[in-house]
């Protein structure tokens, strides 16, 4: 059986090497580790992208780049000759992106994943037991102070954490909420929920043996 070690090129075929390099070099910042003759390999970690130079390309290639900046970064490759094709748009799958057509006719999208401060919806808890609407609501609104990106993390574990709490009577009220709030953070961390119980309008000190629970 033969045996594959993974992608190790993507191949472009543009007509120009010197002008496509002023795009994937210059602009997108993928640095030149070899060159040959009518070629560039190019540094994309944790793949390579090879420039491959001929008179008349048989086949197109879509790359899609990842960028914290993705309005700048299509305006950036179409100053280098890039046509737009899309602008920043977001997508259902909660990305925002776009795409330009090199002059070659390869496409560039660039994209990056939307933080849950940008969604247009709340997700949904990962319920198994019942809840009632107070006890939703409040978690809801204690998750808002979580930074967005460990916010889905946060969910997950204070959701197991209240419905732990409510095993017996099978539905989760706001004191299982409070309470799995405080316990579900490791002890060491835990003071960093305080406030925002207290920005909640809960009393904390009322629940001074989960702060000191192990």
């Amino acid at each position: 059986m033969a045996q594959f070690f993974g992608l190790s090129h993507v191949d472009i075929a543009v007509t120009d090497l010197d002008r496509a390099l002023t795009i994937y070099e210059k602009c997108l910042g993928f640095a030149v580790v070899q060159r040959g003759e009518g070629f560039a390999d190019l540094e994309a970690t944790p793949i390579k992208i090879r420039l491959l130079a001929t008179r008349k390309p048989e086949a197109r290639a879509a790359v899609r780049i990842q960028s914290p900046q993705v309005e700048a970064g299509i305006d950036a490759l179409i100053e280098t000759g890039c046509a737009l094709l899309y602008p920043a748009t977001r997508t259902p799958q909660q990305e925002l992106a776009g795409s330009v057509r090199d002059p070659d006719g390869n496409i560039i999208t660039v994209w990056r994943e939307l933080s849950e401060d940008e969604y247009d919806f709340v997700p949904a808890l990962p319920k198994e037991l019942s809840w009632t609407e107070d006890a939703e609501a409040l978690l809801q609104a204690l998750l808002k102070s979580v930074p967005a990106l460990f916010r889905a993390l946060a969910r997950y574990r204070v959701t197991r954490e209240a419905e732990a709490l409510a095993a017996r009577t099978r539905v989760v009220s706001r004191e299982e909420v409070i309470r799995g709030f405080i316990l579900a953070s490791p002890k060491v961390t835990r003071a960093r929920n305080r406030k925002p119980l207290i920005d909640n309008g809960i009393d904390a000190d009322k629940y001074q043996a989960d702060w000191d629970a192990d």
